[in-house]
């Protein structure tokens, strides 16, 4: 009879929380090109996306108002306008999130808060409250 065998395969990876939700994290290898790095908080590039699509909406003239635009896309007027803010963030900024550089303290919510319009001002802002992380926002 043959004897039952096992195998065990490790993968380095971990558990991260963000904004309620857990997430797993891989690790990046550099000389491995099928390894593709996690995004770390698709909430925050969906936000991007949304508010980004909303504010061409305004510009094109679809609609005429925030209000008009919430009420179309049965939105609350409030996060609308909220969510509209992210796209006065700095490039470079976008930049990061969307190259899943940022920081852990660069969470949807945190965006959400007010920050300086002034982009040289935004940086130091959005940091203030973070850990020496910030490699992205610096």
């Amino acid at each position: 009879m043959m004897e039952a065998t096992s195998i065990t395969v490790r993968v380095p990876l971990k558990i991260r929380r963000q904004s309620g939700r857990k997430t797993v994290v891989t690790p990046v290898q550099r000389d491995d090109a099928a390894t593709v790095p996690t995004l770390s908080n698709p909430a925050l590039v969906k936000a991007l996306a949304r508010a980004f699509r909303y504010q061409r909406l305004l510009d094109e003239g679809r609609y005429a108002s925030i209000s008009e635009m919430a009420t179309a896309e049965r939105i609350e007027r409030g996060y609308l306008g909220t969510l509209l803010r992210l796209t006065l963030l700095a490039p470079d900024i976008v930049e990061v999130i969307l190259n899943r550089q940022q920081p852990d303290n660069a969470t949807l919510p945190r965006l959400l808060a007010p920050f300086p319009i002034d982009w040289s001002a935004q940086p130091s802002a959005l940091a203030t409250d973070a850990a020496p992380s910030c490699r992205g926002l610096d």
